[in-house]
């Protein structure tokens, strides 16, 4: 097999998570492919952090992202980025992961120049366009032009075999999220206590982690969202809660002025991934509207409540391992006080995590290998 380029797109921290143990598996093996990272930096600072984290950086960095910009300039500005980049260097192939703006522009640029599209992490589906907004469809649109389809699990491939994809180019292959957590050593581990203790948060057994950002949530649901935080805030004084928080004004604001002031509220800047996952370890409750700590609290144990009402990721809560809350302020209350009412050792989740077992990056890695040696 003659050597191959293969092109990288992401700009999310999620997106690098979830590609850097692909990139890093293919870079095991130089004599068959040359890999080409490009960061449309769609989350510029979180994105190159994470980066950084894998001992990885971008070959090319498109800084596409502007203040107050709508959906339609961001797509633009980064398909037409992205064009360039075909322009630029021989692409054999283009690998993309999840389902944002950057995912839907690099399949499309590649679809463009009749480059095949490898997608990572496809078949995921909520079937309600609105839920997610804007990724239900950006996901859905992105499996029309892949060429390989890389389901993390059965009922994802399923979807896509409903959708008249053809079954020869889908491939379930785990969550290479999984992949990620292994990569954490011990020493990162440490340095992770070491980064909280100087932020004044010792972590113990009562520690719930918050992480609230998606759009459909902004508006009148942040706003009963944080009406069930305050709650048990006042309720649990003996707990800590740690929150992240999303740089995007219409989360930020929101959640200083409501929770600022409580003791045992820790507003945090958004964390570096092995940050994230030393809370995540530690954690005796999540609450989260994010995809990517679905994926990845099983594999510690944690019951996780999700602030949203529809999900792509049916397999934990058909596994008992989470539980679809919403913006709903009763559920929210009641479910969660179930919880932290508790000693942390009895809420201990024994199921085994329906995404992975930290395996996918070399599957995702052979079944390359296959596709180019047809």
């Amino acid at each position: 097999m003659n050597k191959k380029n293969i092109l990288f797109v992401f700009g999310t921290r999620p997106e690098v998570i979830k590609l850097a143990p692909v990139i890093l598996e293919l870079k095991k093996y130089p004599d068959k492919y040359r890999v080409i990272v490009s960061n449309t930096e769609q989350q510029k600072e979180l994105s190159n952090q994470t980066l950084a984290y894998f001992g990885l950086q971008a070959d090319i960095n498109l800084d596409c992202m502007r203040e107050n910009q709508t959906l339609s300039e961001v797509q633009a500005r980064i398909l037409t980025s992205l064009d360039k980049v075909f322009v630029d260097n021989r692409i054999d192939a283009t690998i993309v992961q999840g389902d944002t703006m950057t995912v839907l522009c690099g399949a499309l640029a590649s679809f463009y120049r009749k480059i095949p599209v490898f997608h990572v992490e496809a078949g995921l589906r909520s079937y309600d366009i609105y839920e997610p907004f804007p990724e239900e469809v950006m996901r859905q649109m992105t499996s029309r032009v892949a060429d390989l389809h890389f389901a993390p699990t059965e009922k994802n491939k399923q979807a896509l075999l409903r959708e008249d994809i053809s079954e020869s180019k889908i491939y379930v292959t785990g969550n290479t999220v999984i992949d990620a957590l292994f990569c954490l050593s011990e020493n990162t581990m440490a340095q992770a206590k070491s980064f909280f203790n100087s932020e004044g948060i010792e972590i113990d057994d009562k520690l719930v982690l918050i992480t609230a950002h998606r759009r459909e949530n902004h508006g009148e649901r942040i706003d009963r969202i944080l009406d069930a935080i305050e709650c048990l805030v006042k309720t649990y004084t003996d707990h800590k809660f740690v929150i992240p928080v999303h740089p995007n004004p219409n989360v930020k604001c929101k959640i200083h002025s409501r929770l600022g002031e409580y003791e045992n509220v820790f507003l945090l800047k958004p964390l570096d991934y092995p940050y994230l996952v030393y809370l995540m370890k530690n954690a005796k409750l999540i609450l989260t509207d994010s995809g990517g700590i679905q994926e990845e609290a099983p594999s510690f144990g944690c019951p996780t409540l999700v602030m949203r009402y529809e999900t792509e990721r049916q397999e934990g809560i058909d596994a008992g391992v989470s539980v679809l809350v919403g913006a709903d302020y009763d559920k929210i209350v009641s479910l969660s006080s179930e919880i932290l009412s508790k000693e942390r050792e009895q809420t201990r989740l024994t199921a085994q995590n329906p995404y992975g077992v930290g395996n996918s990056a070399q599957i995702i890695r052979e079944i390359i290998d296959d596709y180019f040696a047809r």
